[in-house]
């Protein structure tokens, strides 16, 4: 990538009042991230969310001088970085509309494969939760998956350890930069991660671990992964957050069950009650649900038909699509005058006739 492009994609990130949906709203509907500090501002008002606080913000210069200075620590320290429409960015983290613009990373992380789950919990799990986090991940490592969590004390760090120990990738989702070690304690595991996975973060270098930036690592936790299991929490706990994000996100949510009277069992007991979570009791609950045990059947490629009836909105969107390109779910959904529960399910339908196309980053275009 480019510096003047990588430069760009850090100032949108600094800017207040901005953020992911509405960034990435600025670089589709403009075009390009470069462009987005090149455009007029008669032309950025017009794109609906942006006021004048954001514009303000936007060509704010320390925003810039900020920028340059991370720019610089990234060369410096050839720190690893993915943007939200590059392939290497996670498929499954593409499909969150709020999923951060540019994530940085160490290690060696490889997400080929798709089999991964996020594993997540308090910080003062149990015998019990312990013991079910080792036993469950030493049961699933048959099938090679790759074991998210978030680095933390607890389950976290017994989850990364459990990976680490069955020869499985772990990947730890930092709430600070990468030039803070947090908790301290943890220190001694960044060269067993490194080696069997990484570190990804959304968070400039000398960011530090604040309580908001623990609930949105919460997000990439949830979004990066195909479900997220909760092995032990209380009433309220941040992940009792991470699994309301994965629910938003429509992902599979599993929770261990517990006894009534234990504390750090409640929040999993809720979330079943509820119908927030799956009843997770072995870990073939978790293969089963996934499918992992069932060989996926090879799919043909859709192709185009001569003559395709659409209805009055499928030729809406298709219309809009022809003369604008590639567009953001959202912006479809905005620019259409259609509710977005309505409009993924007339994509699909215009995905299965032929005429459009999903593209990552919650992208479609027409055939």
């Amino acid at each position: 990538m480019k510096e003047e492009k990588l430069l760009a994609i850090l100032r949108l990130q600094k800017s207040k009042a901005i953020g992911d949906i509405l960034a990435k709203k600025l670089i589709v509907k403009v075009g390009d991230v470069e462009q987005v500090f090149k455009e007029k501002s008669a032309i950025l008002e017009k794109i609906n969310g942006i006021g004048a606080y954001a514009l303000k913000h936007l060509f704010d210069k320390e925003n810039l001088k900020a920028a340059e200075k991370e720019l610089n620590y990234i060369n410096t320290n050839k720190i690893a970085y993915t943007y939200f429409l590059e392939d290497a960015y996670p498929k499954n983290l593409q499909n969150c509309i709020d999923g951060p613009i540019i994530l940085f990373k160490d290690g060696n992380i490889n997400l080929k494969n798709r089999k991964i789950v996020s594993i997540v919990g308090t910080r003062n799990m149990s015998s019990y939760g312990r013991d079910f986090t080792n036993n469950l991940i030493k049961e699933l490592a048959v099938y090679n998956p790759i074991i998210v969590s978030g680095f933390a004390y607890g389950v976290d760090i017994c989850a990364h350890k459990a990976a680490v120990k069955n020869n499985l990738q772990t990947i730890a989702v930092l709430a600070h930069g990468f030039e803070i070690i947090y908790p301290k304690v943890h220190k001694k595991y960044i060269h067993q991660l490194n080696e069997n996975g990484g570190f990804f973060t959304e968070f400039w270098s000398e960011e530090q671990p604040l309580r908001e930036n623990f609930l949105k690592r919460n997000r990439i936790v949830a979004g990066i992964s195909q479900a997220t299991i909760v092995i032990e929490s209380a009433e309220k706990g941040g992940s009792l957050v991470t699994a309301d994000i994965a629910n938003s996100y429509h992902r599979d949510v599993f929770a261990v069950p517990g006894r009534t009277t234990d504390i750090y069992s409640k929040g999993c007991n809720n979330l079943i009650k509820n119908n927030k979570a799956n009843v997770l009791s072995t870990p073939n609950d978790v293969v089963q649900l996934l499918n992992w045990d069932i060989k996926p059947n090879a799919t043909k490629p859709i192709q185009k038909q001569l003559f395709i009836e659409l209805n009055t909105d499928e030729q809406k969107i298709y219309d809009y699509l022809q003369k604008n390109g590639k567009q953001l779910l959202d912006v479809i959904a905005l620019d259409c005058a259609i509710p977005l529960f309505q409009l993924s399910s007339i994509l699909l339908q215009m995905e299965l006739k032929g005429v459009v196309k999903p593209l990552p980053g919650k992208m479609f275009e027409t055939i």
